[in-house]
């Protein structure tokens, strides 16, 4: 396995790989999760393809200082399992040579993020878009592989390859998930012992809400599952067409029912989609 830690490296590295090159972009922190996505990378690249997983704690897509601050960033550790996973290479840039001082080049998506975690954490997608943008580009990928929790950012990403013809396919990969419900995310580790205990009321709020079939019985339902804890404070909770991700009135497509929940300054996200009446979902 080799490791890159600037863009010169990493096309270096690259320009005589051969195969279907995947990339698996992260922040570190690798969990389960963050693993499956490197294992199903490994299946789509084949076994004379590339695997490429950046690990990048990412400035501009942080809306506090404080929760950028506060982001683990074990990458020893990381590339350790990236290792054990039959990882080729491992982008790991400083933020000076990912981000020119002057930079003035921002990437936007106008319709998808205006909701869920884009309303709340201003300016958010604009930097996920904008380093994933230079992540396809700095490596060339053919496929990307992106996990379906932070399903807003999984949309957002095929809707920007789509708009700018970006040659890169997008692939979604099923939310991995504890055992007790929580989905699995890099922030769980700052948790305390009573958060953690509590946190899987977050899952089971939607999947109680998803039972009914009006848009208010929905989301009243998984209000109050939520907030029976007070450990909790609710960022937002919508419920919003799953493609489009505007909100409904009522439930005629399949739709998601998405929130970020605080406890104390740890934000944890999940979502769930919700089916009509009589839809067949497959």
């Amino acid at each position: 396995m080799t490791v890159a830690d600037s863009g010169g490296a990493l096309r270096e590295v690259l320009k005589n790989s051969a195969g279907t090159k995947v990339l698996v972009p992260t922040m570190g922190a690798l969990h389960e999760g963050h693993l499956e996505l490197i294992r199903k990378a490994r299946v789509l690249a084949g076994p004379g393809g590339t695997v490429i997983v950046s690990i990048f704690v990412n400035p501009i897509q942080f809306d506090r200082a404080a929760d950028l601050a506060a982001y683990p960033r074990p990458l020893e550790t990381d590339l350790a399992a990236c290792e054990a996973e039959g990882v080729d290479v491992v982008f790991a840039p400083e933020t000076g040579s990912m981000y020119f001082p002057d930079r003035s080049v921002t990437v936007t998506e106008s319709l998808l993020s205006s909701g869920l975690c884009g309303a709340t954490r201003p300016g958010h997608f604009d930097g996920v878009c904008t380093v994933v943008l230079k992540l396809f580009l700095l490596t060339g990928c053919d496929l990307a592989v992106f996990g379906e929790k932070d399903f807003q950012q999984f949309a957002i990403i095929r809707r920007m390859v789509r708009d700018l013809d970006v040659p890169v396919k997008i692939v979604g990969s099923p939310t991995i998930r504890e055992k007790d419900g929580l989905a699995m995310s890099s922030r769980n580790v700052r948790l305390t012992l009573e958060q953690r205990a509590d946190a899987p009321r977050i899952r089971w709020a939607l999947l109680a809400g998803a039972k009914f079939d009006t848009v208010s019985e929905i989301l009243e339902t998984a209000r109050t599952g939520i907030q029976a804890s007070p450990l909790t404070r609710i960022d937002y909770l919508s419920l919003v067409d799953a493609e489009t991700l505007q909100p409904i009135t009522e439930l005629s497509r399949p739709a998601l029912l998405a929130t970020a929940v605080f406890y104390g300054e740890v934000r944890l996200i999940d979502n769930v989609i919700v089916y009509p009446a009589g839809f067949d979902s497959l």
